[in-house]
């Protein structure tokens, strides 16, 4: 009984739930993978940076 009153209190909140539209959608997936692409190359020219000063005058 516990799974089924459960069940039921999730789909009555789901109803509550204030759903993006398509565009909406569209856009902040967009956006998370301009964040991400951005955070990657940053991350990566920060690690080739550190690497080829450690290689060239710190070892």
């Amino acid at each position: 009984m516990k799974l089924i009153n459960y069940i039921k209190d999730t789909k009555g909140e789901l109803k509550h739930v204030s759903w993006p539209t398509r565009r909406q959608a569209i856009v902040f997936t967009a956006l998370v993978i301009i964040i991400s692409l951005f955070t990657a190359a940053l991350l990566g020219f920060f690690d080739f940076s550190f690497s080829y000063l450690l290689e060239n005058f710190v070892l």
